[in-house]
C-alpha cells in the first residue's frame, strides 16, 4: 500500500494547496446602494451569501484533508473510522479523504 499512500499523499496535498489559495481570497462585501437599486442588492446579497457558503464548504473540506494527511502519518489511511474494515481502494482513489467505508457512510448519513 505505500505507492497508494504516496498517491493519496500527493492527491491530498494538491487539494490542501488550492483549497487554502481559495481560502486565501477574501469575500467581497456589498457596495453602497443607490435608491432603486433593488435587483443590484439583490444580486449584491445573494452572490455574498453564496460565497459565505462555498468558503465554509471549503473550511470543512480543508479539515477533511488535513485529517487523511494526519491519518497517512499515523498509519491509519485506508481503515473504516467506524468498523475497522478497509475503505475500498476505489474510495479512496475518488475520495482519498473518505473516513469510512461505503456501507458505514451510508449508515452515517442517514444519522446511524
Amino acid at each position: 500500500m505505500p505507492n497508494a499512500h504516496a498517491a493519496a499523499r500527493a492527491s491530498l496535498e494538491r487539494e490542501r494547496a488550492r483549497l487554502r489559495d481559495e481560502l486565501a481570497t477574501g469575500i467581497v462585501a456589498p457596495g453602497p446602494m443607490t435608491y432603486g437599486s433593488q435587483a443590484a442588492a439583490a444580486t449584491q446579497v445573494f452572490e455574498q451569501q453564496r460565497d459565505l457558503a462555498l468558503r465554509e464548504r471549503n473550511e470543512h473540506q480543508l479539515l477533511a484533508v488535513e485529517g487523511a494527511l494526519a491519518r497517512i502519518d499515523g498509519g491509519t489511511f485506508g481503515t473504516c473510522a467506524r468498523c475497522g474494515n478497509p475503505i475500498a481502494p476505489e474510495r479512496l482513489e475518488a475520495l482519498p479523504w473518505a473516513t469510512h467505508c461505503i456501507d458505514c457512510q451510508r449508515l452515517v448519513g442517514r444519522g446511524g
